[in-house]
C-alpha cells in the first residue's frame, strides 16, 4: 500500500464523498459492508468519524482524509494543504438563549461555553482577549445551553432550525465550514496526487456539459457570444456539405439550457448535449 486515506465513516458526508470518489473511477462499494477498510490502486481507505480522522492526520497515520472545515480547525490543520469540496456547508457559530443578555463574544467573559471544539473555542475566545470557562461534549449542545447548564454554546449550524427550537440564537459567525480533503504539508505521495488529480477532473466534470452540433461556417465566431471566454471548438468538415461544419465543443452546465434558442437563431441543427465525466483544464 502506498497511501492511507481516511473516509468518512456515516452520514451525508459519506454519501457525497463516496459520490465523488465513484466519479474519479474508485470503487468502494465493499466498504462497510464487512470491514471498514478497503484497498483500492494502492489506496487503503478507512472508514472513521471526520473529528478522529483529523486527528490521526495531525499524527501523522494518514496520507489525507476526507474531514470537514471545524475538524481541521480543532487540530491546528486548517492551515495545511486541502482542497474545498463544496458540499456540507454550515457555519460556526456562538449561539446562546433568545432571553439572554449577550450581543457578542465579549459579554460571555467568566461564562461557560458548551462546544465540540474545546482546544478552538478556548482558542478563539483568548485571541478575543475574553476569558471564559469551556465545557466540552460529545451530545448534543442546544438543550445544555436551553436549559441553563451552559450560558453559550459554539456549535454548526446549517438551517438553524435547531437553534430556534430550542429558543436560542446566533450572535456570531465564527467561520464557514464544508467538506475538505486534506493532506500533511510538503506530501509527496505519488498515490494522493493521482488521487487528488482525479478529484479535479471530476469535480470539474460536474459543471460542464459536451455539445455537438452542426452550424453554418459563417457562424462559428458567433459562438463566443452566445458562450462568453469560450476556447476555440473544434470543427469538423461533413461528408459533401460546404454550407455546415461539426462544432465540438465543453460549456458550462448551467449556460446550456438558456442558450438553446440562441443556438437554433444562428442556425445550428443536430445539438447533442453529452455528459461528462472527466476534465482536467
Amino acid at each position: 500500500m502506498s497511501a492511507r486515506v481516511a473516509v468518512p465513516s456515516k452520514g451525508r458526508l459519506r454519501d457525497r464523498v463516496f459520490d465523488l470518489l465513484r466519479h474519479a473511477g474508485y470503487n468502494l462499494r465493499q466498504l462497510g459492508t464487512e470491514n471498514a477498510a478497503l484497498v483500492v490502486e494502492d489506496i487503503e481507505f478507512i472508514e472513521m468519524r471526520p473529528r478522529d480522522a483529523a486527528a490521526w492526520l495531525r499524527a501523522g497515520r494518514l496520507d489525507a482524509a476526507f474531514i470537514s472545515t471545524d475538524t481541521a480547525l480543532e487540530n491546528e490543520i486548517e492551515d495545511w494543504p486541502a482542497i474545498d469540496l463544496g458540499f456540507s456547508r454550515s457555519d460556526l457559530v456562538l449561539a446562546c438563549r433568545t432571553d439572554a443578555p449577550y450581543a457578542s463574544a465579549a459579554d460571555l467573559a467568566g461564562k461557560t461555553v458548551a462546544t465540540h471544539l474545546p482546544n478552538w473555542t478556548s482558542r478563539w475566545f483568548e485571541g478575543k482577549g475574553v476569558e471564559i470557562e469551556v465545557v466540552a461534549m460529545g451530545g448534543s449542545l442546544e438543550g445544555i445551553c436551553a436549559r441553563g447548564l451552559a450560558d453559550a454554546i459554539v456549535d454548526l449550524r446549517e438551517t438553524g432550525n435547531s437553534l430556534r427550537r430550542n429558543s436560542l440564537h446566533s450572535i456570531e459567525v465564527a467561520a464557514a465550514c464544508q467538506a475538505v480533503f486534506a493532506h500533511p504539508p510538503a506530501s509527496d505521495n505519488p498515490e494522493v496526487a493521482s488521487l487528488l488529480l482525479r478529484m479535479e477532473a471530476a469535480r470539474t466534470a460536474t459543471t460542464r456539459q459536451y455539445l455537438v452540433m452542426h452550424i453554418p461556417p459563417d457562424k462559428v465566431d458567433d459562438l463566443g457570444t452566445i458562450f462568453p471566454g469560450l476556447a476555440a471548438p473544434t470543427l469538423l468538415p461533413l461528408a459533401g456539405r460546404d454550407d455546415l461544419v461539426a462544432v465540438h465543443l465543453v460549456v458550462q452546465r448551467d449556460n446550456l439550457w438558456a442558450r438553446l434558442a440562441d443556438l437554433r437563431a444562428l442556425g445550428a441543427t443536430g445539438i447533442v448535449a453529452l455528459p461528462t465525466d472527466a476534465i482536467l483544464e
